[in-house]
C-alpha cells in the first residue's frame, strides 16, 4: 500500500476554526477565509514595498506563502483571543512554545522531502533580515485583516467591535510600517463602499 499523508487534509480543516469566539458577530469568520485575506493583503504590502516605496526587494510570493499559513497552528490550538495570548510575557512565551510544537506536529504529516519547504514558512528564520521584513509585513497584514473585520461589523451596526477597531487601528500605526500606512490610506476606504461605488 502506498504511504499516505494528512497534511493537506488538516489544512482543509481551517474552515472549522471560528475566529472572534468571544464576540457577537453579524457574520462569522473562519480561519481559512481569514488566511486568504491576510495572504492577499500581505502580497499587496510586498508589492507596495517594492514598487511604490522602492525599498530593498522582498519576494511577494514568499510573503504571500508565509501569510497564507501564518495561523496554521490554530488547527491544533484553536483561536486564542489576542488579549489572553499577549496578556503577559509568561503567557506569550508559553503560547509561542505551544505554537512551535503544533507547527512541528503538522510538519510530521508531510513526506520528509517537503519538511524544510514548509518549515521555512511555518517557523521562519528571523535572524535573516529579509525574512524579518517578510514576517513584519505578514504581521501588518494580519492586523489590517482584523481591522477590516471590525470595520465590516461596525458598518453592519454591531457595536461589539468598536473598541477592538480602535485598538487594532492604534496597533497598526504603532507598527510604524510604511506599507501598512499606504494600504490603510489608499485601499481601506473602498471597503466601506457599496458595490456600485466600488464598480465606478
Amino acid at each position: 500500500m502506498k504511504e499516505q499523508y494528512s497534511f493537506y487534509a488538516m489544512l482543509d480543516r481551517m474552515q472549522y476554526i471560528q475566529r472572534w469566539g468571544l464576540m457577537r458577530n453579524t457574520r462569522t469568520e473562519n480561519l481559512k477565509e481569514h488566511s486568504f485575506d491576510v495572504a492577499v493583503i500581505a502580497h499587496s504590502l510586498a508589492l507596495i514595498h517594492n514598487n511604490i516605496l522602492r525599498l530593498p526587494y522582498i519576494d511577494p510570493l514568499l510573503t504571500m506563502g508565509e501569510a497564507l499559513l501564518h495561523d496554521i497552528t490554530e488547527i491544533i490550538t484553536g483561536d486564542m483571543p489576542t488579549p489572553i495570548k499577549y496578556k503577559n510575557d509568561q503567557l506569550k512565551t508559553a503560547y509561542k512554545a505551544v505554537e512551535a510544537q503544533a507547527a512541528n506536529n503538522l510538519l510530521s504529516l508531510l513526506p520528509e522531502e517537503l519538511h524544510q519547504e514548509y518549515k521555512d514558512l511555518l517557523l521562519p528564520d528571523l535572524s535573516d533580515e529579509n525574512r524579518k521584513m517578510v514576517h513584519r509585513l505578514v504581521k501588518a497584514a494580519d492586523r489590517i485583516s482584523a481591522y477590516l473585520k471590525c470595520l465590516m461589523e461596525d458598518k453592519a451596526g454591531n457595536d461589539e467591535f468598536r473598541s477592538a477597531r480602535e485598538s487594532i487601528e492604534t496597533s497598526i500605526h504603532n507598527l510604524e510600517c510604511e506599507e501598512a500606512e499606504y494600504y490603510m490610506e489608499h485601499f481601506v476606504p473602498a471597503y466601506g463602499m457599496t458595490l456600485d461605488e466600488i464598480s465606478q
